[in-house]
């Protein structure tokens, strides 16, 4: 799950030189693969031997575009209700800053070649919608990649991946639930924020 998923990232992230708030669902994935493809082409070894250079590329143009409190939110689930305001805000700084430090190396090997990006779906609300993709991996599997978007003040914004049907939310969830049930939040908390010091600052949704 974790390896393929790093390859699925780069959907979260929006092309340089346009606004979030300028494009549909579909144009943020599509901008987003030749975007990403620019940044990195030819620099795929610096980024790999430099990986705090490439964390820093990824969250400068993730973090605007990507609604880390929604998923946040949605990955602590029952738990949200219960924690204080506190605890919610470091959990979401953790949690976006786990994704990027787990999957950036995977993004390095990204290839736009292997996406394939199907006619865009019917929202089922002027709020939300998904698009669906199919990614080629080197082995030449191709996997299904649903992704999630909402609508907010400031454009769309992805807040969810489907791989193969499998959401990372949900995944996370899961594991999170059951870590939190058995240790309390604020220890999952603090070895989030152990494991990923330097935690980015939150998203405004």
């Amino acid at each position: 799950m974790r390896a393929r998923f790093a390859a699925l990232l780069p959907a979260m992230i929006v092309a340089f030189g346009l606004s979030a708030d300028e494009l549909t669902p579909r144009e943020v994935v599509e901008e987003t693969a030749s975007g990403l493809q620019s940044k990195l082409q030819g620099k795929q070894e610096f980024y790999a031997d430099n990986p705090d250079q490439l964390y820093d590329v990824i969250n400068d143009i993730l973090l605007p575009h990507f609604d880390v409190r929604l998923a946040g939110r949605m990955v602590l689930g029952k738990h949200w209700g219960s924690a204080t305001e506190d605890q919610r805000n470091r959990f979401i700084d953790a949690f976006y800053t786990f994704l990027i430090k787990t999957y950036a190396k995977g993004m390095v090997e990204f290839d736009q070649d292997g996406l394939t990006i199907f006619a865009e779906q019917k929202p089922p609300s002027e709020k939300r919608a998904v698009i669906m993709t199919e990614l080629q991996l080197d082995d030449g599997t191709r996997v299904a990649v649903n992704y999630s978007l909402r609508k907010s003040s400031k454009g769309w914004k992805v807040y969810d991946v489907r791989l193969d049907g499998v959401s990372y939310v949900q995944n996370y969830r899961s594991q999170f639930n059951a870590e939190i049930s058995a240790l309390g939040i604020d220890a999952v908390i603090a070895r989030l924020e152990s494991e990923t010091p330097d935690a980015a600052p939150k998203g405004d949704g």
